[in-house]
């Protein structure tokens, strides 16, 4: 028998991706809901899984794996049939990877220096160097789409459209056609759907 796979989920909150990507996979998983309005990601039960108190988390068997990209890279190589992920030794494993990375190392963090208007670091020492540069570089490659990987679909494409999205909303972002052309054809998949579905039962619940 196969290991339990778990989510520890939050409605509406980054897990949300990471329940996406699950129902792309069609992948067998237990929700652990918590309600983060009401800290309970903060509750000792959870910080004994993961300290930081973020969600997403995922257990599978005795494994434990935190930080939102590591999940990805972590389901999309556990279900290869869903082809979510470019093997060892596709041509495209390299950029898929190097997306991933991208994701976490320079556009997040970069986002957000911007949206919390820190002092831009010198580009020389900066991790991402600087917005602009990251930013372009990221929208040279939506531009070749329609996905992250040209034509290929890949769990990619779930993080940064997901992620993109709630950006986009709270007005995060630039408003470029790439970008929202990129995310309303991503996000139109029915796994989306499914997710968003699930989402809204769940917080309807915590808030009855």
């Amino acid at each position: 028998m196969a290991p339990l796979l778990t989510l520890y989920h939050c409605p509406y909150s980054r897990s949300t991706g990471v329940m996406t990507l699950l129902e792309e996979l069609h992948a067998p998983y237990d929700l652990h809901v918590m309600n983060m309005k009401k800290g309970e990601n903060r509750e000792a039960a959870y910080l004994a899984v993961n300290p930081m108190g973020k969600v997403p988390a995922v257990r599978h068997g005795d494994a434990v794996i935190t930080e939102q990209v590591a999940i990805y890279l972590y389901l999309a190589d556990l279900f290869p049939d869903a082809k979510l992920a470019p093997p060892l030794g596709d041509p495209l494993r390299g950029p898929y990877l190097r997306w991933m990375a991208f994701y976490g190392s320079c556009f997040e963090p970069a986002i957000v220096d911007k949206w919390m208007k820190n002092t831009p670091a010198d580009k020389a020492s900066c991790h991402y160097g600087d917005f602009d540069t990251m930013f372009n570089t990221l929208v040279d490659q939506l531009s070749k789409g329609p996905y992250l990987l040209g034509e290929q679909f890949s769990a990619l494409d779930v993080l940064w459209a997901s992620s993109m999205g709630w950006m986009g909303a709270y007005e995060l972002l630039p408003k470029l056609p790439v970008i929202e052309q990129y995310v309303a054809r991503v996000t139109s998949r029915p796994a989306f759907a499914a997710a968003n579905a699930k989402d809204g039962e769940l917080a309807a619940a915590q808030a009855a």
